[in-house]
């Protein structure tokens, strides 16, 4: 089997490829490149009223790039008898995206609430191309409220393209789109070209100046 680098994980998404393992405690890793790909089209993403409004509530602290391991083991964790029963994190995957991290190509977004992580998501960051990876919660809305953040980061910095590999309901309801294989990598090719700053909004940046950015509120 293939050593599983940072430079080949780099490499993949550049071609639109990614990697995910059978369960935590296997081995094997495999390459996917799905005949459809799930996406957001940053200018129709939407949050919904109620989200809103808990936004403007700040419920929680939004804190940026402070925790990505404690995020992705967090991602890993199984819930029995749910969705959640299985993971395709394994620790090589752990440790090579935890090694994209420090080389700057992977970030985190967390909901802190009392100096405890309660929700967030990571992913993979290749030029003006985001490739969610996977989002976690232990309170309610902290991973949507997590992806709204992203969302107007991603757009105020100009990203072109935000990548969820698959989608489910919960994600079309968002706005999420599935694309054909052909489309997705000729998005990707258009993204690879720019170089936007991940970190030109701040951390701390106001609910309405979030929720401006992402602009369609339904």
């Amino acid at each position: 089997m293939t050593e599983i680098t940072a430079d080949l994980l780099l490499h993949a998404y550049s071609q639109g490829i990614f990697p995910m393992a059978e369960s935590a405690d296997s081995d094997e890793i495999f390459w996917v490149d799905p005949e459809l790909r799930g996406i957001f089209p940053l200018e129709h993403f939407h949050v919904p009223n109620r989200l809103a409004r808990k936004i403007r509530q700040q419920p929680f602290e939004i804190r940026i790039d402070t925790a990505f391991r404690e995020v992705m083991k967090a991602c890993a964790e199984t819930i029995p008898d749910t969705e959640r029963d299985n993971t395709w994190i394994n620790d090589t995957i752990l440790d090579r995206y935890c090694e994209l991290f420090r080389m700057g190509y992977a970030h985190s977004v967390e909901c802190w609430r009392d100096e405890k992580l309660v929700g967030g998501l990571y992913g993979v960051s290749i030029g003006g191309a985001f490739c969610g990876e996977s989002m976690f919660h232990r309170e309610t809305d902290a991973s949507k409220v997590a992806l709204v953040y992203l969302v107007a980061r991603l757009k105020k910095a100009g990203y072109i393209l935000l990548d969820t590999q698959f989608i489910t309901d919960h994600l079309e309801k968002f706005g999420a789109v599935e694309i054909p294989r052909m489309e997705y990598k000729a998005r990707l090719a258009r993204a690879l070209d720019l170089e936007p700053d991940f970190y030109s909004l701040p951390a701390d940046a106001a609910p309405e100046t979030i929720l401006q950015l992402v602009t369609q509120i339904s």
